[in-house]
């Protein structure tokens, strides 16, 4: 696999070198969220709009390392689910001879009894997501653009705590997409894979500027992504040659 100028491209090692560098900025973003500490249920507004505007081109670009890890990733297509059994109950109502009829219980549906007070479940963390979330256009302009109000509004105070749960879920999930790409790999082989089969769009990456970049670069993660972006067409244009 060569390049424009004729380079061949180490593609295990392009994958290491930004690999690290992700990593870097999710251990800096582990510390505003308080992860390394067990983690923080609130964070004041400024550390979170802080947090948030590295987490969106991270994300973007472990997206595309995903995807350049996928590049000669070959699974075979999902086999067509066999069609369940109906039960005997499900058979007897097909028929007719067993109907259910609804029995309005008023006041008594809303009566519980005074269980032990279940245990608190932390949420788990979600699945990383494979795909750049679609682009989102106003259409009550038409520059694409909604017109800022000029008075009548109150700027959100930037020490004012506020909620860092789910914040600190896509942390978590981008670190452990980073820690298994191998795997997230053979996720978006399968996606992929599903997608072909129904003749559907198989391509993780929309057109256009990747979400979260930034130009001119605000932060080392923002030359991370345009290097990684770039790569990422490359390794989906390119025939697999290894």
């Amino acid at each position: 696999m060569t390049d424009a100028q004729g380079n061949t491209i180490d593609w295990p090692g392009v994958i290491a070198l930004n690999r690290a560098a992700l990593l870097r900025v999710v251990a800096v973003l582990f510390a505003y969220a308080g992860l390394d500490e067990g983690g923080a249920e609130e964070v004041p507004r400024r550390v979170w709009r802080m947090i948030l505007r590295l987490l969106r081109p991270a994300e973007s670009a472990a997206r595309r390392l995903i995807v350049i890890a996928a590049r000669g990733v070959e699974v075979s297509p999902p086999k067509p689910r066999a069609e369940k059994e109906p039960t005997g109950i499900e058979r007897l109502q097909a028929a007719g001879v067993l109907v259910f009829h609804e029995v309005n219980l008023g006041l008594a549906r809303f009566w519980h009894p005074q269980d032990a007070a279940l245990p608190k479940v932390e949420p788990r963390i979600p699945a990383f997501p494979l795909t750049d979330p679609p682009r989102r256009f106003d259409t009550r302009s038409r520059d694409g653009k909604r017109p800022f109000p000029q008075d009548g509004f109150a700027l959100a105070d930037p020490d004012e705590e506020v909620d860092a749960r789910h914040l600190c879920r896509r942390l978590a999930a981008l670190k452990r997409a980073l820690d298994d790409l191998d795997g997230h790999a053979r996720r978006l082989a399968r996606w992929k894979a599903r997608r072909a089969l129904f003749s559907r769009r198989v391509s993780p990456i929309r057109l256009g500027r990747p979400p979260g970049q930034r130009k001119p670069a605000f932060h080392a993660v923002d030359d991370v992504l345009r290097e990684c972006h770039s790569l990422a067409l490359q390794a989906m244009k390119a025939p697999d040659t290894s």
